[in-house]
């Protein structure tokens, strides 16, 4: 839980909340890479983070999600926040990518 607050407190610092004006605004950057952090830290692949985010209602809220992602569509959110080569994807190590896991 300290961890996805800490995640959407840096991203809320460094990331626009919305990629584009014409963003759908289901989940803000900002959610995603708390998501993102989450995956990374429990070593998860996407189906898994999106599991894990329907079975657990106390991050669900500590994240502010209304609803819970699918797995591509948090799996593109990676791509694009990689993609953008923000400062706050050091989170994900030297190379800025999240490690794939199949």
């Amino acid at each position: 839980m300290a961890l996805a607050r800490a995640a959407l407190t840096v991203a809320a610092e460094t990331l626009p909340a919305y990629s584009s004006k014409f963003s759908r605004k289901d989940f803000t950057q900002h959610q995603l890479f708390a998501m993102l952090a989450v995956r990374k830290f429990l070593k998860l692949d996407y189906r898994g983070l999106e599991v894990l985010l329907r079975e657990w209602a106390e991050l669900r809220e500590v994240l502010g999600l209304r609803k819970v992602p699918d797995h591509s569509t948090i799996q593109k959110a990676a791509r694009r926040l990689m993609a953008s080569r923000a400062p706050v994807l050091s989170w994900f190590g030297p190379h800025g990518s999240p490690r794939r896991v199949a």
